[in-house]
């Protein structure tokens, strides 16, 4: 490296340890006013900085709502809002799509296929595993292995009250699961989050 180059990377580190720019087009701004050269110039030494490993160009941590009713709003909880959603679809369709209403009731064979064979076990999964210790194919297996375990669970425990293994008693049975699991699993990804975000 030129001698010139060596001391125009000296300078961009000193102003990094100096003032800690908040973004790289800060830096950028910075390392252009105060060597006076060209932007396109400033930005070409940051990037070797970088390349180089002596300079870390990393994202600001994202902001992680600290109350849960602010995390429930936000981005972070989409999924959460997804699974209650088709949920809900779920039920609805069920007990407002009569049987022999074709083509529509084959809405309601996906939207239960969906309630039935994934939801369950993905809410579970997302409160037993809440941030991304797993890959989304596992997360998927493991979400229809837990749903073909707690289904049969749910109907067996039925099959010992007033109610029977009947559609009505099955489905809201499935639905609170879905519900109370997703609430858990949320609740603890925010504590999760919050958590790791502190430290």
């Amino acid at each position: 490296m030129p001698k010139k180059e060596e001391e125009i990377s000296k300078k961009i580190l000193d102003i990094v340890k100096a003032s800690s720019p908040e973004t790289v087009e800060k830096l950028v701004e910075q390392v252009q006013i105060e060597l006076n050269i060209p932007k396109n110039e400033a930005l070409k030494h940051v990037i070797e900085l970088n390349n180089e490993g002596k300079l870390n160009l990393t994202s600001p941590p994202e902001s992680i709502p600290e109350s849960l009713s602010k995390y429930i709003t936000s981005t972070h909880a989409v999924w959460f809002w997804i699974i209650i959603t088709l949920s809900i679809s779920t039920v609805a369709t069920i007990f407002l799509i009569p049987e022999n209403a074709f083509p529509i009731v084959y809405l309601r064979y996906v939207l239960g296929s969906i309630f039935v064979l994934f939801l369950p076990g993905y809410s579970l999964i997302k409160a037993l595993f809440p941030l991304r210790e797993i890959d989304n194919i596992e997360r998927t297996a493991l979400s229809i292995g837990m749903s073909l375990a707690l289904v049969p669970l749910v109907g067996l425990l039925l099959n010992y009250t007033l109610w029977g293994i009947r559609l009505t008693p099955i489905t809201v049975s499935l639905l609170s699961l879905t519900i109370i699991l997703s609430i858990a699993g949320l609740f603890r990804e925010h504590q999760e989050k919050t958590i790791g975000y502190q430290r």
